[in-house]
């Protein structure tokens, strides 16, 4: 028997370190045109007038005008417009497309297009709430009106933060077969799919859509490759010719979706043996100019009001807030980020203004099995966080150091975060949305085909979902291939998000592969499907936003040791230590690829990257401006696996992609807060806020 978990050399590897893997990019076409976007140079007006030059032979622009269907992206909400029509919500929303064959040509005439606009007064404060959602636990009124009780409130701030994948976002379109046929960087093809049935008003097969090798994507390709995908659809029924339309690193930074800032206000009760006997907490999201995706990463967000913690009353609610900004996305951790952030530090602060210790503090809170989550739903399988932050803290002398560094003007700090997320789509998701279907086919010669919408941006999903079948089928890892998707082949498995593809996908998957092995018969072609199915303890009420928000959770503790400079305030990161539960890994070395670049991005989130806008404007639109972390600024870091295997997950997989990122930030920023000796509220703690925090008299 083979332990899954060993691991094996990524199925794409060679393709991609060799350079021979076809991105968007390289793909070439006989008449092959270009397509370069006309946007909004104002955060919000009216659209007065275009005025057009005078196109030369074979150049082209689309607008409105050419959509059949409906003027929106296919999401939840319908507010979002392929191109804008009378009015513009925020600069760089899209208002047509100029095509051609030169580039050169077609910037020319973007640069004789004159619009006038009727500029009208742009919102960027949290004032015009757009969703609202709640829910409560217990009884939280009766408790904060007890006598014997200590109060205590703070409001915690995170900005901005940029996915900043390798490749931007891009697509090609053609005519095929009599179909329009997209091919690009995306997570989710049928959302795509989806969106352009939508926009075209046509019938479904006349849609396909093909993954290309993804170069990163983190969120970032979750929703916005659907807008850009029915532009360019648009274009390829227009002109009639291949279209090619990637963006630039700036077009991409200035005007794609980024995590949401948030504003989180938390109020405990405390008993005088100090044990937090309720929170009242409420979320702030900006969404930017259109909803998007923005109440799912709101209920993201206050699901993981306690986090790793059991308190037994709480009273959550919850805003997402329009703003004539770039609308904000999907993003590694879809709203988790901000809320354990504010939880982390939250817990700290009160055990510190109680004046006690907060590792004890947290401790005496920390959740167990058969305690309720945040939604009344339970904690049905073992939680092993004692025994992992046992570990973290051995590894990383976390108290040792910790007692050190309190002394006066050491400028040295370590922080601890503990943490976890929900597996899967939130609630009935999975069971009422999704609907995830997979496929197998074995042919005459008994190589088998995985057929799904599962998308490899770079997490190894290609090799952990051929070593789930491989393992299952007993067969090597050769006898099974997974192609990239192509929406005329394989089922509609569910989108590449909410660490589900591990879980879900390759539960599906496994339960399909079981199938195929009992009808198996050599040299005879086979197809075997396999549908999810929620499980049944897993009941959950939208509307009431409670139950069981996911069916399994993944657990973690993150250690950072930092040192400040006592004349720059500049943060050097010393050290990281990490411990985590994703059940079973399907395969080692790509777990740990994922925790070396989650905590990457989370620590960073945490001091290092800032993005602002200026009167609606990104400031931070290339990589010399944003600063993302590289080697040197991460210090030296420990990862470990703690095996603690789900039931219903394939070989006891669970997710593993976001939670790596989730408790960066708090670690660092605990860190920082203990180097300096005063509260930290706000992310990125940079120089600049460090050095405020440090010089305003008032803060402690």
């Amino acid at each position: 028997m083979r332990d899954i978990s060993r691991s094996i050399t990524k199925i794409d590897g060679h393709l991609k370190s060799s350079g021979k893997a076809k991105y968007v990019s390289d793909i070439k076409m006989p008449n092959l045109h270009f397509a370069k976007t006309v946007r909004s140079t104002i955060a919000k007006g009216k659209i007065v007038s275009i005025n057009l030059p005078p196109m030369p032979s074979g150049y082209y622009t689309v607008d409105y005008n050419d959509i059949p269907g409906k003027n929106y992206i296919k999401m939840i909400f319908e507010d979002w417009p392929i191109f804008a029509k009378d009015t513009v919500n925020h600069i760089g929303e899209p208002i047509l497309l100029v095509v051609g064959k030169d580039k050169a040509i077609i910037d020319e005439i973007i640069k004789n297009i004159v619009i006038e606009y009727e500029e009208l007064a742009p919102q960027f404060e949290y004032k015009e709430s757009v969703v609202q959602k709640h829910f409560s636990k217990g009884n939280v009124d009766s408790i904060f009106k007890k006598d014997d009780i200590k109060t205590i409130e703070y409001t915690y701030k995170t900005g901005y933060q940029e996915q900043a994948y390798i490749e931007p976002q891009g697509f090609i379109g053609y005519m095929k077969e009599n179909k329009v046929t997209l091919e690009g960087s995306i997570q989710c093809p049928y959302y795509v799919k989806n969106a352009l049935i939508t926009v075209l008003d046509c019938d479904p097969d006349f849609v396909r859509v093909i993954q290309s090798p993804v170069g990163g994507a983190f969120g970032g390709k979750e929703e916005f490759p659907s807008l850009m995908a029915c532009q360019l659809a648009l274009a390829v029924l227009k002109v009639k010719a291949p279209i090619k339309m990637i963006y630039e690193r700036e077009e991409d930074m200035e005007v794609t979706t980024k995590r949401h800032p948030s504003k989180i206000h938390l109020k405990a009760a405390i008993s005088k043996e100090h044990k937090v006997l309720a929170i009242k907490t409420h979320v702030a999201l900006d969404s930017g100019a259109y909803i998007g995706l923005s109440g799912v990463v709101l209920s993201r967000a206050m699901l993981a009001v306690t986090s790793a913690y059991t308190i037994d009353n709480l009273d959550v609610s919850g805003d997402v807030y329009k703003t004539n900004t770039v609308p904000n996305g999907a993003f590694r951790g879809f709203g988790a980020p901000q809320m354990i952030f504010a939880i982390e530090m939250f817990m700290n602060h009160i055990a510190k203004d109680l004046k006690i210790d907060p590792f004890t503090f947290r401790m005496n809170h920390l959740a167990k099995q058969g305690d309720f989550t945040s939604t009344e739903g339970l904690f049905r399988d073992p939680i092993i966080m004692e025994k992992m932050i046992k570990k973290a803290t051995e590894v990383s002398n976390y108290h040792e150091k910790s007692k050190e560094y309190q002394k006066p003007n050491s400028f040295k700090g370590i922080g601890m975060s503990w943490f976890l997320h929900g597996c899967g789509f939130t609630g009935s998701g999975e069971s009422d949305h999704i609907n995830a279907k997979v496929k197998l086919r074995k042919d005459a010669g008994n190589q088998v085909y995985i057929l799904v919408a599962a998308v490899d941006m770079g997490q190894g999903a290609k090799t952990t979902l051929i070593k789930v079948v491989a393992h299952t089928l007993d067969l090597p890892y050769e006898q099974v291939t997974f192609d990239d998707p192509d929406t005329d082949f394989v089922t509609d498995s569910g989108p590449t998000v909410a660490s589900r593809t591990a879980m879900i996908v390759g539960g599906l998957l496994a339960r399909c592969a079981l199938k195929m092995k009992k009808n198996w018969q050599d040299g005879i072609e086979q197809v075997e499907t396999e549908s999810y199915v929620q499980p049944d303890y897993v009941k959950w009420n939208e509307s009431t936003m409670k139950g069981d928000a996911y069916p399994a959770y993944s657990w973690g503790v993150n250690i950072c040791e930092v040192e400040v400079d006592k004349r720059t305030y500049q943060v050097d990161v010393k050290g990281i230590w990490s411990v985590y539960d994703v059940g079973k890994s399907l395969d080692e070395r790509i777990v740990l690829g994922q925790a070396d670049g989650g905590i990457a991005q989370g620590i960073a989130y945490g001091y290092l990257e800032v993005m602002q806008h200026k009167d609606g404007k990104i400031k931070h639109k290339n990589m010399t401006d944003y600063i993302i972390p590289t080697a040197v600024d991460m210090g030296y870091t420990e990862n470990y696996l703690y095996e603690n295997p789900f039931a219903l997950g394939p070989y006891g997989a669970k997710g593993a992609g976001e939670l790596t990122l989730v408790g960066g930030a708090p670690a660092v920023a605990l860190a920082i807060e203990q180097a300096i000796g005063k509260k930290i509220h706000k992310i990125p703690a940079t120089p600049e806020v460090i050095m405020e925090v440090i010089l305003d008299e008032n803060h402690i």
